[in-house]
C-alpha cells in the first residue's frame, strides 16, 4: 500500500479506534486487543464510506445492517459506535467488560445501542447476516413499488478464521451462495492467528477457493490499503447475482512491537509495557489515556449529519409512498414494529371431538389457515417440510428467481436453520419459523439458546416428540430434550395435548415477545371433549384442570403433557370406578405456568392435595418442582428408546392405563401409611 493512500485525518482515525481498543482491555485486564488492532482500517472504510445508518436512530428500518460475527473484537465495534455518534459514552467504554456496562466482553442485542445480534459463539453472527439478508429481500418484494425503493439495504459483516472454521458458517455459506444473496457483503479477517497459535495448526485449506465454489464473489486485498478496500467493497455491491467475501489480509495486534502477528496479541491484554511502547510506534500519545483527538470528534460530527440526512431523504420517500400506497404504508410499519393485524386469529381453525390427529397435522392445517393473514409469517424446514407440516401452501418457494416466496428449504442444515432464523427476527419485520424433528434440536442448541438470549420472537416446530416415533428407534426418539429445552431461560416450551390446544399455542406462540418452541406428536392423539372438559384456551396459563373429580375434593392429581393427557383421563376413569377421585391437570407449558399468580398455580395444584402423579414419556427430571415429596412420575430415566411399533413400546416403557392406576394407587397407599405412622406418632386422629 503506498502512503498516499492515507490522509492524515484517516491515520489518526484509525489509530484512535485502535488505541481505544488497546486502553479498554488494558483497563479491564480482559479482552481481546489484537483484532480490533488489525481491522481497524477495513472497518473504517466500511462504516465512514459505505455504511447508511443513523446513530441518533438505530432502529431506522432501512439501515444498513452491521455484524461483528467475530464477537471477541468486540472493543472495535464499541469503538467505532462511541465515535459515530451513538448513545455509547467515553465513559461506557471505559467500563469494558464491567458489571452493568453497555460494553460488555461480547456484543449482546438489547445492551448496548446499535448492536443488531448477539455475537461470540463463532459462527452465529456469520449464519445471523445470511437471514438478515433473506428478510430484506424478502421485505423488499412484499413492499418495494415503481420508484419507491423503501426496503433497499445491505448486510455486511466482519467474520474472522474462528467463523470460518465453524461448520455452522460452512452450512449458512452454502445456502447464501445457492440462494444468490446479492446483497450480503462480508470482510474476512484473515490474521492466520488464533488462540493456540497460527491457523496453519489446523486450518490450511484454501477460504477463498471454498467460497467460489459455494456461489460467492470473492476478492483479496491488504488490509492496510485503504484504496483496494474501498474499490473492493464498491465490486462487492456491484456483483448483484452473489454474496460477497472479501479476504482482507490484515496483522492481529497491529503496530505492537512485541505482539504483533502472534497469539499473545489475541485474548490477552498487551501489558501497560507493551502499551507505552505500541503508542510510541504509532506516533500516539501516552497520556491521556482513552484519547479522541478533537479533529475526529469534529469528523464524526459532520458524519452524524451526513447519516441524519439518510434518513431524513429516506422518511420523505416514504412519505410519498404512503400516499400512493396508503395500506402497504400502514401494513409496513406494523410489520416493522412487531405487531399483527387486527382478527388474524379468528382464522384459527376448531377442530371437533372424536376425530383423531396427530398435532403436527394439526400445527400444519392452522399454520396454512393463518398465513394469509400475516404476510411477515415466513419460515421452513431442515429438509423435513412433508414430515414436519410446516409447508406453506401457495407460499411458493425462496429461491433466487423467487424471493418473494415464504417457504425456505433449509437443506439438511439444522444448525444453520437456527442462526438463519435468528437473522431474519433480528432484522425486525418478519415472524420467522424453523423446523425439524425434536431430537435434531441438538444440532441447534447454539442458535436455540442464542434466540432465547435474544428473546427472539421466532416459533421452533419440533416434531416426533417422543419414544412414540416408534420404529425409527432410539437416535429419532427425544429423551433428554423436554427437560434440556425447559433449562433454557427466555425460551417458553409448549407440548400441547390435542388439536385445539395446538391451535391455542400457535396463538400463544405468535403473540410472545420471545422465542416459543413448539414440541409436536407424529402420532394421532384424541381430540378431547371440550363439552365435557375445560376449554383448550386454558393453555395460555402453562396448566389448567382438564377434567376434576366430579362432586368432590380429588384424593390425587395427575399432571400430563402432551399424548401422555390422554393416557391420564382414561386412567382418571378407571380410578373412578375404583372410588379414587383423581383430577387430570394438562400442563403444556411449565413456563407459562410459572408466569401466573401463586393463586392459580394454587388452584390449580392445591397443597392439601399432596399426592401427585407426573406422567410424560421422556425424562423425569424438574417434575419434582410439580409433584413435591408424596408424588411420583411416570417417565424415562436411564435409558434411551427403542426401534419397535410405538403401542409396543408403550407397554414396554409403562405408557398404559394399568400402569397410571398402579402408581397412583401406590402412592396413595405410601401416603397414607405415612400419614397413619405421623399420626400415631403425634397421638393425632386421621382426617
Amino acid at each position: 500500500m503506498g502512503t498516499a493512500a492515507y490522509t492524515e485525518l484517516d491515520r489518526l482515525i484509525i489509530n484512535t479506534i485502535r488505541m481505544l481498543a488497546v486502553d479498554a482491555v488494558q483497563a479491564a485486564e480482559s479482552g481481546h486487543p489484537g483484532m480490533p488492532m488489525g481491522m481497524a482500517a477495513p472497518a473504517y472504510v466500511l462504516w465512514t464510506r459505505f455504511l447508511r445508518h443513523n446513530p441518533a436512530n438505530p432502529q431506522w428500518p432501512n439501515r444498513d445492517r452491521f455484524i461483528l460475527s467475530a464477537g471477541h473484537g468486540s472493543m472495535l465495534l464499541y469503538a467505532l459506535l462511541h465515535l459515530s455518534g451513538y448513545e455509547l459514552s467515553l465513559e461506557e467504554i471505559k467500563r469494558f467488560r464491567q458489571w452493568g456496562s453497555l460494553t460488555p466482553g461480547h456484543p449482546e442485542r438489547g445492551v448496548t445501542p446499535g448492536v443488531e445480534t448477539t455475537t461470540g459463539p463463532l459462527g452465529q453472527g456469520f449464519g445471523n447476516g445470511v437471514g438478515m439478508a433473506i428478510a430484506e429481500r424478502y421485505l423488499a418484494q412484499l413492499f418495494n413499488r415503481p420508484g419507491y425503493s423503501i426496503v433497499d439495504h445491505y448486510t455486511y459483516a466482519i467474520v474472522s478464521d474462528g467463523d470460518l472454521m465453524e461448520g455452522v458458517a460452512a452450512e449458512a455459506a452454502s445456502l447464501a451462495g445457492h440462494l444468490r444473496l446479492g446483497k450480503l457483503i462480508y470482510l474476512y479477517d484473515d490474521n492466520r492467528i488464533s488462540i493456540e497459535g497460527p491457523t496453519s495448526l489446523s486450518f490450511t485449506e484454501d477460504v477463498p477457493q471454498r467460497f467460489r465454489a459455494y456461489g460467492w464473489h470473492v476478492q483479496t486485498v491488504d488490509g492496510l490499503d485503504l484504496v483496494a478496500i474501498d474499490e473492493a467493497i464498491r465490486a462487492a455491491q456491484a456483483e448483484q447475482e452473489r454474496p460477497s467475501l472479501i479476504a482482507v489480509r490484515t496483522h492481529i495486534g497491529y503496530g505492537s512491537p512485541n505482539k504483533q502477528d502472534t497469539a499473545a496479541a489475541h485474548g490477552e491484554p498487551l501489558g501497560e509495557e507493551e502499551v507505552a511502547l505500541t503508542k510510541q510506534a504509532l506516533g500516539w500519545p501516552l497520556e491521556p489515556k482513552f484519547y479522541v483527538p478533537d479533529a475526529v470528534r469534529g469528523y464524526f460530527v459532520e458524519q452524524l449529519e451526513y447519516w441524519r440526512h439518510l434518513e431524513a431523504d429516506w422518511h420523505a420517500l416514504f412519505e410519498s409512498y404512503r400516499q400512493g400506497y396508503p395500506d402497504l404504508a400502514e401494513q409496513f410499519e406494523q410489520m416493522m414494529a412487531g405487531e399483527l393485524p387486527a382478527g388474524w386469529q379468528e382464522r384459527i381453525p376448531h377442530f371437533p371431538a372424536g376425530k383423531s390427529i396427530a398435532t403436527r397435522n394439526a400445527s400444519g392445517e392452522v399454520l396454512n389457515a393463518i398465513a394469509p393473514a400475516l404476510p411477515g409469517l415466513i419460515g421452513g424446514s431442515a429438509d423435513l417440510a412433508p414430515s414436519t407440516k410446516t409447508l406453506l401452501k401457495g407460499g411458493g418457494d425462496q429461491e433466487a428467481g423467487n424471493p418473494g416466496g415464504r417457504n425456505l428449504h433449509f437443506g439438511v442444515r439444522e444448525h444453520a436453520m437456527g442462526a438463519i432464523v435468528n437473522g431474519m427476527a433480528a432484522h425486525g419485520g418478519l415472524r420467522p419459523f424453523g423446523a425439524t424433528f425434536f431430537v435434531f434440536s441438538d444440532y441447534m442448541r447454539p442458535a436455540l439458546r442464542l434466540s432465547a438470549l435474544m428473546e427472539l420472537p421466532v416459533v421452533w416446530v419440533y416434531t416426533h416428540d417422543s419414544i412414540f416415533v416408534g420404529e425409527d428407534g432410539p437416535t429419532h426418539q427425544p429423551i433428554e430434550h423436554l427437560a434440556s429445552l425447559r433449562a433454557i431461560p427466555h425460551l417458553t416450551t409448549i407440548r400441547p395435548a390435542d388439536a385445539n390446544e395446538t391451535a391455542v399455542a400457535w396463538q400463544v406462540a405468535l403473540e410472545q415477545r420471545g422465542p416459543v418452541a413448539l414440541i409436536l406428536s407424529r402420532q394421532n392423539l384424541p381430540v378431547l371433549d371440550r363439552e365435557r372438559m375445560a376449554p383448550a384456551d386454558g393453555l395460555r396459563r402453562g396448566a389448567y384442570i382438564l377434567s376434576d373429580s366430579p362432586g368432590r375434593r380429588p384424593d390425587l392429581i395427575l399432571i400430563a403433557t402432551g399424548s401422555e393427557v390422554a393416557l391420564a383421563l382414561e386412567a382418571q376413569t378407571v380410578l373412578a370406578e375404583r372410588r379414587i377421585g383423581a383430577r387430570v391437570v394438562s400442563m403444556p407449558s411449565w413456563e407459562l405456568f410459572e408466569a401466573q399468580p401463586e393463586e392459580y398455580r394454587a388452584r390449580v395444584l392445591p397443597p392439601d392435595v399432596p399426592v401427585r402423579l407426573a406422567i410424560e414419556a421422556g425424562s423425569p427430571m424438574g417434575w419434582e418442582r410439580y409433584v413435591g415429596p408424596f408424588g411420583g412420575v411416570l417417565g424415562i430415566e436411564g435409558r434411551f428408546g427403542a426401534s419397535a411399533p410405538y403401542k409396543v413400546l408403550a407397554c414396554h416403557y409403562g405408557f398404559t392405563v394399568d400402569e397410571v392406576v398402579a402408581r397412583a394407587e401406590e402412592l396413595l397407599e405410601t401416603f397414607v401409611a405415612r400419614a397413619d405412622q405421623m399420626c400415631a406418632l403425634l397421638k393425632c386422629r386421621r382426617p
